[in-house]
C-alpha cells in the first residue's frame, strides 16, 4: 500500500487531514471512507480495510472529520449536516487530484452520512454501510444524563470512549431534523449493509430498517460474532474482502 498523507479545506474551511491509500498499479477505481462518531482515519479496522481493498485495486481516501484526529476545527460548532458536507468537499478533492468516488464506505454514524451524501456525490454507485444507525438521532442514548443538561443550557461535556467533548444542543436539533428514511429510499445506488447481529452500540434492527426502506439492487451481509468496531482483524478483512467483489460490478 502506498500511503500519502494530504489535507483540503472542509465544510468550515479548516484544514482536514487525511490519507489517500494506493494499489501498486493505477487504481480501477476509488473509494471514500468516512470514519465512526468521534473516531478517527486512523482507526486500525479503517486502515485495514483500506489495505485489502488497495490489494484489489481500488484507491481508497480516508479523513478525519472537522475537529476530530488530526483535522483542524471546534468538533464543538459541527454536527451530522457538517460531516455530510465534509464529505461532498472529500469527494471534490478526490476529483479534482485523483478520481471522483465511485464507492462510498461510512462506519457507524459514517454509514449513516455517506447515505445522505451520497445524491450530492454524483459520481457514486455503490455505497457500503458497517454498523450504521437507521437514524442519526440514535447517536443521542451516547449522552446519557448530559442530554436533559444540554437542552436545558445549551451544551454540555460529555465522555466518549474515554475521551471527553463538548456537546451542543444545535448538534442535537440538527440529528432531529435528518431525513434519513427519505434518502434512503432515494439512494438510487448499489447498497451493501454490513452489521453484526450481536452489535450492542447499534443494535441489528437498524440494519433491517435501512434495508427495508431501500431498493433494490440491496445486499446484506452479517458480520457473525464481530463487534460495532470491528477490533478483531479478521473481521474487517472479511468486510473489505466482501465489499471489494460486490462493488465489482460496478466500476
Amino acid at each position: 500500500m502506498r500511503s500519502k498523507k494530504i489535507t483540503f479545506k472542509g465544510a468550515f474551511g479548516d484544514e482536514l487531514a487525511a490519507r489517500v491509500d494506493l494499489p501498486d498499479a493505477s487504481p480501477k477505481t476509488f473509494a471514500l471512507f468516512a470514519h465512526c462518531f468521534t473516531c478517527s482515519k486512523n482507526l486500525k479496522p479503517v486502515k485495514n480495510i483500506s489495505r485489502k481493498l488497495n490489494e484489489r485495486g481500488i484507491g481508497v481516501l480516508r479523513f478525519d472529520f472537522t475537529g476530530l484526529g488530526e483535522s483542524e476545527g471546534d468538533f464543538a460548532d459541527t454536527n451530522f449536516s457538517s460531516n455530510i458536507d465534509d464529505l461532498i468537499e472529500a469527494a471534490a478533492f478526490m476529483s479534482d487530484e485523483y478520481q471522483a468516488p465511485e464507492i462510498l464506505i461510512g462506519h457507524s454514524l459514517g454509514g449513516a452520512a455517506v447515505l445522505q451524501a451520497a445524491h450530492r456525490i454524483p459520481s457514486s454507485k455503490a455505497v457500503a454501510t458497517i454498523g450504521a444507525p437507521a437514524h442519526p438521532e440514535h447517536v443521542k442514548k451516547n449522552f446519557g444524563g448530559q442530554l436533559d443538561v444540554i437542552n436545558a443550557e445549551g451544551a454540555a461535556t460529555v465522555q466518549l470512549a474515554g475521551r471527553k467533548f463538548t456537546i451542543k444542543k444545535q448538534f442535537i436539533e440538527d440529528l432531529e431534523a435528518s431525513n434519513m428514511n427519505k434518502r434512503t429510499q432515494e439512494l438510487a445506488r448499489a447498497l451493501m449493509i454490513f452489521h453484526s447481529p450481536i452489535d450492542n452500540t447499534v443494535g441489528i434492527d437498524n440494519a433491517a430498517q435501512i434495508y427495508r426502506m431501500a431498493k433494490h439492487p440491496k445486499s446484506f451481509v452479517s458480520l457473525d460474532d464481530a463487534d460495532h468496531l470491528l477490533m478483531k482483524e479478521e473481521d474487517s478483512t472479511y468486510v473489505a474482502e466482501v465489499l471489494a467483489s460486490w462493488a465489482g460490478r460496478y466500476f
